[in-house]
C-alpha cells in the first residue's frame, strides 16, 4: 500500500469538496516564513512525514510571528519522527477550534468492505477510546458497490447526537469522504480532529491517507503524490528497495515480491513468503548467518518478476551468496523460480562455484528446476532435506570463503 504525505491528501479532499484549512509546504525556514506571510499568522508547522501521531513527538509547533517561525521550522527540520528524518514542514493556518470529532474510514479485512469509525470524541487515541468508552465510538461497513447514500450518512452523526446544522455539515463532509475513500481506491482515511470551527464550518484539521498499490494504474493522476510499497514500512525506504517496489508493481497481476534492506549481512536471501520464509531466515541467524536482507515471493510469480526481484538482491553491497527456498506445499512453479534465479546469476557474472548458492526448493515442475539448477552449478535440496539442513548448509559455504581483507 502507498502512503501520501499530509499535504497530498488534503488537496485530495478539498478538490472533493471538504473543507481544510489553508496550507503549503516549506523546505527551509526562510521559505516557511514566505508562506506562513501568505497564509497569515498566526500558524500550524507539522513536520511532513507519511507517520501518525506527530503532535505526541512535538513534531507539530505553532508560531505567531516570522522570528518564531524560523526557529520552530529549524527545530522541526532538525528533527527524525519515528526514524523518518525531517525534510519537509507543512504550513498551515492555524484555524480557531470549537470542538474535535474522529472519522476514518478503512478497510475490514473480516467483513471484506469498507468500514466508518466515528466519534464525537476527536484528538484522542481512538483504539483506547473505543476500549474504555465503545458508546462514544459508531462504526458502520459500506458497500463497496452503492456506496453511501446522504441518508445512511445522517444516520451515524444522529446516533452520535447531532442535529441542526451541524447535522448537515457533517452528514455532507462524510458522503464526499467516502466518495473519495472508494473514487480512489484507498484502504485508510482518516481525519482525527475532524472539526467544528468557532464559525461554525466543519473542517478536516488533519489527514492521513493510503491507496491501494495495485490499484494504481488507475489513478494515473496519483503517481507524483504515492509511496508505492511504503504501507509496510517503518522507515524511510532505501533506493534499493523503492527499486524492488517498481519491479514487484511491473507485473501487478501474478505474484508478489517483497524486500527488505536489512544493515549489514553477506547472505542474499529469497524465500517463499508465510512461514516458510520466518523459518528459512531464523534458521539462517541460528546457525550464525547474516542475511544482508530479507525478501518474500509468492503467488506463482512470472520469471521477469522473480529475475528482478533476485537481481535486486545480489546487487547489494557486501552481499556474497544466495539461498532460496520454498516450503513443500506451495503453489508457484519451482521452474520459473529457477530460471528467473539462474539468468540473474548469470547476468551478473556470479559464479556458483565460487558463489555459494543453495536452494532447497519443492513443488510445481520441481524435477525441471532440480535440472535448470544443477545445470547452472547450484547447490539443490528438494524435498528430502528440511529448510533448516538447507539453511546450515548454506551458512557452512559461507563461513568457508576467504576472509574479506580488512574484515573481522
Amino acid at each position: 500500500m502507498g502512503k501520501l504525505l499530509e499535504n497530498y491528501s488534503k488537496k485530495i479532499i478539498s478538490d472533493a469538496g471538504v473543507l481544510v484549512p489553508r496550507n503549503s509546504v516549506a523546505r527551509t525556514p526562510k521559505e516557511a516564513v514566505e508562506k506562513a506571510h501568505e497564509i497569515g499568522y498566526p500558524v500550524v508547522l507539522k513536520a511532513l512525514v507519511p507517520v501518525g501521531k506527530r503532535g505526541k513527538a512535538g513534531a507539530i509547533k505553532f508560531a505567531s510571528n516570522p522570528e518564531e517561525t524560523v526557529e520552530r521550522t529549524q527545530e522541526l527540520l532538525a528533527m527524525t519522527v519515528s526514524h523518518f528524518p525531517v525534510d519537509k514542514v507543512l504550513v498551515e493556518e492555524k484555524i480557531a477550534i470549537a470542538k474535535e470529532w474522529y472519522l476514518s474510514i478503512a478497510i475490514d479485512k473480516t467483513a471484506q468492505a469498507p468500514v466508518i469509525i466515528a466519534s464525537l470524541d476527536g484528538g484522542v487515541d481512538v483504539e483506547t477510546l473505543s476500549r474504555e468508552h465503545p458508546e462514544k465510538v459508531l462504526t458502520r461497513h459500506i458497500d463497496p458497490i452503492l456506496g453511501m447514500a446522504d441518508f445512511e450518512a445522517k444516520e451515524i452523526w444522529s446516533e452520535l447526537g447531532l442535529n441542526g446544522k451541524l447535522l448537515t455539515l457533517a452528514t455532507q463532509t462524510l458522503v464526499r469522504l467516502v466518495r473519495v475513500f472508494l473514487e480512489k481506491d484507498a484502504t485508510i482515511l482518516e481525519i482525527n480532529p475532524l472539526v467544528v470551527t468557532e464559525g461554525g464550518e466543519v473542517m478536516a484539521a488533519a489527514s492521513v491517507m493510503s491507496i491501494d498499490d495495485s490499484a494504481m494504474y488507475r489513478h494515473p493522476e496519483l503517481a507524483s503524490m504515492v509511496q508505492l510499497g511504503s504501507e509496510r514500512t517503518w522507515r524511510p525506504q532505501t533506493e534499493l528497495e523503492k527499486q524492488m517496489v517498481e519491479v514487484n508493481e511491473a507485473d501487478p497481476y501474478r505474484g508478489t515480491a517483497r524486500y527488505t534492506e536489512m544493515d549489514g549481512g553477506d547472505i542474499g536471501f529469497l524465500c517463499g513468503g508465510g512461514g516458510g520464509s520466518l523459518l528459512s531466515f531464523d534458521a539462517l541467524v541460528a546457525f550464525g548467518g547474516k542475511p544482508a536482507n530479507y525478501s518474500e515471493v509468492g503467488g506463482n510469480p512470472p520469471e521477469r518478476k522473480v529475475y528482478g526481484i533476485t537481481k535486486g538482491i545480489l546487487s547489494k553491497p557486501g552481499v556474497r551468496g544466495l539461498f532460496v527456498a520454498h516450503n513443500i506445499t506451495n503453489n508457484t512453479q519451482v521452474d520459473v523460480m529457477a530460471k528467473g534465479v539462474v539468468q540473474a546469476l548469470q547476468d551478473l557474472g556470479k559464479d556458483p562455484h565460487t558463489f555459494p548458492v543453495v536452494v532447497r526448493e519443492a513443488g510445481v515442475n520441481d524435477e525441471a528446476a532440480k535440472e535448470i539448477f544443477t545445470a547452472a552449478g547450484v547447490e539443490y535440496f528438494g524435498d528430502e532435506a528440511s529448510i533448516t539442513e538447507a539453511a546450515k548448509r548454506m551458512v557452512e559455504r559461507i563461513k568457508g570463503l576467504p576472509a574479506i581483507e580488512g574484515g573481522n
